[in-house]
This record gives structure tokens, C-alpha cells and sequence, in this order.
């Protein structure tokens, strides 16, 4: 049997184009490109004004079942999909999201993709890439520093230091800064007050420039950010710190989406990093919107399970920038459902129909959820090599059985080649104009009753538990204006419920809400549930421990 190559060592082999032939395949003028070496480039602001008046591509979501250690290959099968759609005539470009330096040296890994559909240059694209994180993370923490320092020097603003809403970032997992008490030492480094660090995927700033349509619209959402309270509770915002202007200039150069490279030399934005568990997982508006003025099809994904990513990209995204589906592809993998059918992920590797037949009520209540926005799905088997043909046959009865169809993928081994029958299919999808889509609640709706709508109809929870400070949290942001905002749940990605353990397709189950925050920049309501973190944790064995620069300078392990 033939060696079985790592991701990093197919990336290193890839025959890249050069990056200004990409732009060009695309109609994209070399001078509106800025190269980041050979291999990268952002596109200019003042191109992608000129695009406005184009008409727009057909947009398919590629999202996924509840995510399991088995794995499902969403970003792999999203790079496949794109490849196969070039590959049967149609000009496709591939729209993702950027690499968080906190789960590529923790547990998760990288988001480029694998085997033979990867977007490239991988080693890049997981690490400091064009560094659009680090001025998202250097934007957020002046903010931060210029709070602390309008207090320091007198408070003008009356801000109550009780009621500070503003936390500090950083792109790495480190639970020691979940909590902790700043400006200790004496006087001259100001009044101690207790805070805390966030990841940098999980900050408003990252959600705003994924949100924005542009510059001006960036500054306004960054003016628009809660801070902190005065004592009456009325609210601070950047503007009033005059922060917006100078977070708006450190932003400049990362708000141009990234255009890079597939192996097969197909045109891909890499575009922003919202984790779908914290924040809202979809990238970036200006990239999806320029895909669709230059190409037919844009294929995008949203993080995690079709339950947080999916339902966030068409109750946020899409609301938000007037976006609308022409299909959804729904990933699987036949080791996933067995372990939703409660095998071991030791044993995943054996055959067991009976489990996957079990495992399948995940993929199913996945499939219901995404025709409840009005559009069609179709599922994407992602092949292992030690899949059985009664297995895939189990998971293909099954998904007929919800009106739909399961086709096995095997993009992985074999690039574009082995998705052509997917790709058939989702451009039959589109072009049937079978897209009915509509948001999942109305903008009038109560923010409560928002919550409660996500819960029981994608959830299905009974029941959503809040004490009562938050239920008057929610009505005092409706007085002030908030009440049409959507959703942004922030709940484990593991399950349905709120709790990791439980697989399957549980239902009856309460959503217990633990905080609210107000996102009035990014324009969405934060309900964190369950012990979800906004600050993740290294695993007992990081990742890292395995990344290392080999005796030819080449960087190892990252995956």
C-alpha cells in the first residue's frame, strides 16, 4: 500500500501560479491587486466598488453535522466542491474563513483544507498569513488602552468602572486570562478593576469587519461599540473615546479580502475568522460579495454544525448583507455517525451499520433544520478509506428517506475528480431556483422570544432558562433601541443541546443562558449558554508540542 502523504507535505508539492495570473483569471487588474509575496495578494477597495452594478453568482453554503474527533472534512469538502465546479465548466471561486493561531497549536488544527483539496499556501494561511488577526487584535486592544486611559486621566465620561463591557483579545488559547484584575501597583497605573482576555476570533472587532461593506460602514460599526456604563446605566461608546477613527486606519489594509490559490490553481478569498461556537463563523461580507460579482458559483462555508454556523450565516450573514442561498451542502462522514451511535473513537475505523444507522438521526435533524430557511440540501458523504459499502449504502437509504440525497465524495484522495457527482448536483440545485430562503424569525421579534425560537425550532429545547437580571437586560437594550437585532448564540458545538456529551439528536432538553452581551458595532445580541468559554484552553497535549522547524528550515506538524 502506498505511503499516505500529510497535508503539509501535498501543500509543499503544489505547482502554484503566480498570484497576479489568478487575479487576472478573475478580470482582477494587476494594479488592483496588493501581492503579499507570490503567492497571495489582497483585492483593492476601489475594484471592488467598481463590481457593484454586476449581477451576482449562485451562492451555496457547505456546512456540516455536529462536529465529532472522528471528523468531517467541511473546509476540505468546501475546497473540493469549489475545484469540482471549475472542473465541469463552471467558474467557481471558494470563500473561507482565516486560521486562529489558538486551535492550530491547540486541539482543532488548521482551516485549509486537506489532502488534495487544500487551498495553498497552507503553512501561511495557518500561521500569520497577511496579517489581517494581528491588526484585528492590535484595533480591539487600543480600544481597551484608551478606555483605561480616559479614566486615568479623570473619567470625563462618568464611566462607571463597575461596568466596564469592554475585555482585551488575543489570538492563542490561554485560560490563566479568562479573568483577571488590571492596573494593579499603585497609582500611577490607574484604579484596579477586575477584567479579562478573550480569543481574537471571538472579538466584536473581528465580527464587524466581517460584517462591513466597507470602510465608512466600518468606521460607523466600530463608533457604534459598547464599552462600558455610566452609573444611570446609559451606554459609552468608542466613538465617545474618539477611538474609531485611528481602529479604523489600523483596519485599512485588513478589510481588502485575501485571494489565494487552490491545489488546482482555482481562485480562493480567505477572508476573516469568526469561531461559529463564540461568534457568528462565517467569513467576511466584502469577500463573499466580490466572489459572487466575479464568479458563477461561490462556495462558502460556516463554522461547526449546520446548528450554529449554518443557522448564523442565514439568521445573521445573510440578513445583515441581503444575502440569499441557492443550496446547502451538508457534510458527513460515516465514522461520525458512528460515533453519534455511541462507538468509541478507537473503533470507528470497524464496521458497525447498526451504529451508524443509530448516528443518523444527527444528519437527519441537520437536514430538517436547513429546509426550515426554505432551501434544498443535498448531503456530502466525505470518504474514508476505511468506509464500507454497507455503510455509505446505510447513510444513502437514510438521507432518501428526508427527500434528498447522499453522494459519496472522495475529493480527499483524489482533488476534483472525486466530487464531479456532487458538483453535478448542486448546479442542478441552483439552477432549479428551488431557493424559497427566509430567516428563521423576524426582526420584530423579542429578543427573548428570538432565543427561545432558535432553541426549541433548531435546538429543540423545551425550555430556555435566564435568571432574571438577564430577561431585564434584553428589555432595557429593546428600550434603547436593540429590540430588531438578531441572535448570536454562543453554545458548545458538540451537540444540539448545551451539553458536549450528548450525541445524537437529543431532544426535551433546557438551554440554560449564563450571560447576554450587546454587540451594537457588529449589529447582534451574544447569548452565551452552558460553560461555553470566550477564552478556549490549551488540551493536555497541544498540538504545538508537535509543530517544529526541520533540519532544512521547513516548518512540521501542522495539519
Amino acid at each position: 500500500m502506498a505511503e499516505v502523504k500529510s497535508d503539509i507535505e501535498i501543500a509543499r508539492e503544489a505547482r502554484k501560479k503566480p498570484i497576479l495570473e489568478i487575479g487576472a483569471g478573475l478580470g482582477i487588474p494587476a494594479e488592483h491587486l496588493l501581492p503579499y509575496g507570490h503567492d497571495k495578494a489582497k483585492v483593492g477597495a476601489e475594484f471592488i466598488r467598481q463590481q457593484e452594478e454586476r449581477k451576482d453568482g449562485k451562492l451555496i453554503l457547505v456546512t456540516a453535522i455536529n462536529p465529532t474527533p472522528a471528523g468531517e472534512g467541511k473546509t476540505t469538502t468546501t475546497v473540493g466542491l469549489g475545484d469540482g465546479l471549475n472542473r465541469i465548466g463552471k467558474k467557481a471561486v471558494i470563500c473561507i474563513r482565516e486560521a486562529s493561531l489558538g486551535p492550530c497549536f491547540g486541539v482543532k488544527g488548521g482551516a485549509a483544507g486537506g489532502g488534495y483539496a487544500q487551498v495553498v499556501p497552507m503553512e501561511d494561511m495557518n500561521l500569520h498569513f497577511t496579517g489581517d488577526f494581528h491588526a484585528i487584535t492590535a484595533a480591539h486592544n487600543l480600544l481597551a488602552a484608551l478606555l483605561d486611559n480616559h479614566i486615568y486621566w479623570g473619567n470625563e465620561l462618568g464611566i462607571d468602572i463597575r461596568r466596564i463591557a469592554w475585555r482585551r483579545v488575543m489570538d492563542m488559547n490561554d485560560r490563566a486570562l479568562r479573568d483577571i484584575v488590571c492596573s494593579l501597583g499603585g497609582v500611577a497605573n490607574g484604579f484596579p478593576r477586575e477584567a479579562g482576555f478573550d480569543i481574537t476570533v471571538a472579538s466584536e472587532v473581528m465580527a464587524i469587519l466581517c460584517l462591513a461593506r466597507d470602510l465608512k460602514d466600518l468606521e460607523r460599526r466600530l463608533g457604534n461599540i459598547i464599552v462600558g456604563y455610566r452609573r444611570d446605566k446609559t451606554p459609552v461608546f468608542a466613538r465617545d473615546l474618539k477611538a474609531d477613527g485611528a481602529m479604523t486606519v489600523l483596519l485599512k489594509d485588513a478589510m481588502q479580502p485575501n485571494l489565494v490559490q487552490t491545489l488546482e490553481n482555482n481562485p480562493a478569498f480567505v477572508h476573516g475568522g469568526p469561531f461559529a461556537n463564540i461568534a457568528h463563523g462565517c467569513n467576511s461580507v466584502v469577500a463573499t460579495r466580490t466572489a459572487l460579482k466575479l464568479a458563477d458559483y461561490v462556495v462558502t462555508e460556516a463554522g461547526f454544525g449546520a446548528d450554529l454556523g449554518a443557522e448564523k450565516f442565514f439568521d445573521i450573514k445573510c440578513r445583515k448583507a441581503g444575502l440569499r442561498p441557492d443550496a446547502v451542502v451538508i457534510v458527513a462522514t460515516a465514522r461520525a455517525m458512528k460515533m453519534n451511535g455511541g462507538v468509541k473513537k478507537d473503533d470507528v475505523g470497524r464496521e458497525d451499520v447498526a451504529a451508524i444507522r443509530r448516528g443518523c438521526a444527527n444528519l437527519g435533524r441537520h437536514i430538517q433544520n436547513v429546509k426550515k430557511f426554505g432551501l434544498p440540501a443535498v448531503v456530502a458523504i466525505n470518504h474514508f478509506s476505511s468506509d464500507t459499502e454497507a455503510e455509505l449504502q446505510v447513510i444513502q437509504d437514510y438521507v432518501a428517506t428526508m427527500g434528498t440525497r447522499a453522494i459519496v465524495c472522495r475529493h480527499w484522495a483524489e482533488g476534483s475528480a472525486g466530487i464531479v457527482d456532487l458538483a453535478h448536483k448542486v448546479v442542478e440545485l441552483a439552477e432549479a431556483g428551488l431557493s424559497q430562503f427566509s430567516p428563521l424569525y423576524p426582526d420584530d421579534m423579542p429578543l427573548f422570544e428570538k432565543i427561545e425560537t432558535i432553541a426549541k425550532d433548531i435546538y429543540h429545547a423545551s425550555d430556555v432558562i435566564a435568571d432574571k437580571s438577564v430577561r431585564e437586560q434584553l428589555r432595557v437594550w429593546e428600550e434603547q433601541g436593540y429590540g430588531r437585532l438578531p441572535i448570536c448564540m454562543a453554545k458548545t458545538q458538540y451537540s444540539f443541546s448545551t451539553d458536549p456529551n450528548l450525541r445524537g439528536a437529543p431532544s426535551g432538553h433546557t438551554v440554560p443562558i449564563r450571560e447576554v452581551r450587546l454587540s451594537a458595532g457588529a449589529g447582534f445580541v451574544v447569548v452565551i449558554t452552558g460553560e461555553i468559554m470566550t477564552m478556549p484552553g490549551l488540551p493536555r497535549t497541544p498540538s504545538s508540542e508537535r509543530i517544529f522547524l526541520n533540519q532544512d528550515g521547513d516548518i512540521e506538524g501542522l495539519s
